[in-house]
């Protein structure tokens, strides 16, 4: 019997066109043999609806904009009216010091600020998202 592979929707809430993080954090998670959606653009019911339709583990999110203070709290909300709140959510980007506590008691559990090394990301995932049975 073969291990399921931990799926990752990888998604960028909102309308900003910054891809190459997210495309390359995307290839670092596949490259390490994790199952990777990528979303691209969605809004925060699309990124839980898609969560939901693909069974993912983890939801990834990649924003570069300030707005991240309102959508990924959203994302996780739709998430949970989803019945989806057990995923882990990361968040990448452009990310201030002072708001990483209140997005982490929103229910991010890694954030990863632009710079931080791809093995980081990989490592987290490995260490902290439990394999699917």
């Amino acid at each position: 019997m073969t291990e399921k592979k931990i799926r990752i929707l990888m998604a960028k809430p909102g309308l900003e066109g910054h891809w190459v993080g997210l495309l390359v954090v995307s290839r670092a998670l596949r490259d390490a043999g994790y199952e990777v959606i990528y979303g691209g653009n969605m809004r925060p019911e699309m990124i839980a609806d898609t969560a939901v339709q693909e069974d993912v583990d983890v939801v990834g999110l990649s924003i570069l904009s300030a707005n991240y203070m309102q959508l990924v709290p959203e994302t996780i909300e739709e998430l949970r009216k989803r019945g989806k709140g057990d995923v882990s959510v990361l968040l990448g980007g452009i990310i201030f010091q002072e708001d990483i506590d209140q997005l982490k008691q929103a229910g991010v559990a890694g954030i990863f600020p632009s710079g931080t090394p791809l093995g980081d990301i990989v490592d987290f995932v490995r260490k902290t998202v439990r394999q699917p049975v």
